[in-house]
């Protein structure tokens, strides 16, 4: 039960965004910061929303859906990031693919190359990319995860370690206001960094939907990177801090589509 129209409104909010920071609900209800946090207090005593850094978000945001609705989801978006990835990679090259949902379509749009090495923790992506044009899939062994079929755990992150790649290619679960890369999973985050130590250039790719929201693990930030993909261009102030810190950022649909690319840095 909300017990002031403020409560009842920022759960409006939030339920609509998904998640709110401190700083959004303060400029909305032209309040202090402070009295937001006092405000949502009660309401994550009682569970309805859960603190984050700088922020707030709905407890069914901590984890993702199943693997198969993740896969729809954004979908469109998901095959632009996944074309623009395309672009980089050339036939023999090398690349390191975790196993979420983008690396998935990004895998599909790889099958037009030929003598890939490809190494990756996910069945589904060596499934597709293992049969085709040459290539060779190198497929790490653990536990599978029951969700989406990936391998995890200790023995993962030395297998990959045993490699040297052109490009680690690796998905996110939101992307915060302050450019800061989230990931739901610490497990998921502890294989993004093992890859992004083996590979000459290291890739972020990720839909625009995962703008402005956060997760329950800060992965990495914009200058731990060489390269974000993504569908659209990130909001002002989140493009301000890859400017900062100098990140290049590819959005937009592959430069074969004249006019609909845009690059920042």
């Amino acid at each position: 039960m909300f017990t002031t129209p403020r409560q009842t409104e920022i759960m409006r909010i939030v339920r609509a965004k998904q998640t709110c920071t401190v700083a959004e609900l303060a400029q909305l209800f032209a309040v202090s910061d402070e009295t937001v946090r006092r405000t949502v207090k009660p309401l994550i005593a009682d569970g309805l929303l859960v603190k984050v850094h700088g922020g707030v978000m709905l407890p069914d945001r901590l984890d993702e859906p199943p693997f198969q609705r993740r896969l729809l989801e954004q979908r469109d978006a998901k095959q632009i990031v996944a074309a623009r990835v395309g672009e980089l990679v050339r036939d023999g090259d090398s690349l390191i693919l975790d196993s979420g949902t983008t690396c998935v379509h990004i895998a599909d749009a790889l099958c037009t190359r030929s003598r890939l090495t490809v190494v990756t923790n996910s069945v589904e992506i060596a499934r597709t990319l293992a049969p085709r044009n040459g290539n060779r899939v190198f497929v790490a062994g653990g536990e599978l995860r029951a969700d989406d079929l990936s391998a995890i755990g200790d023995d993962v992150l030395t297998f990959i370690r045993r490699f040297h790649v052109r490009f680690a290619v690796v998905s996110v679960t939101a992307i915060d206001s302050d450019g800061r890369f989230m990931d739901a999973q610490p497990s998921d985050v502890a294989y993004s960094l093992a890859a992004f130590a083996q590979a000459e250039r290291r890739v972020v790719a990720a839909d625009h939907a995962k703008f402005g929201h956060s997760a329950l693990v800060h992965a990495f930030g914009p200058t731990d990177i060489d390269l974000l993909v993504t569908d659209e261009a990130p909001p002002p102030a989140i493009a301000r801090a890859f400017t900062e810190a100098g990140l290049e950022v590819r959005a937009g649909r592959p430069s074969a589509a004249p006019g609909e690319g845009v690059s920042i840095a």
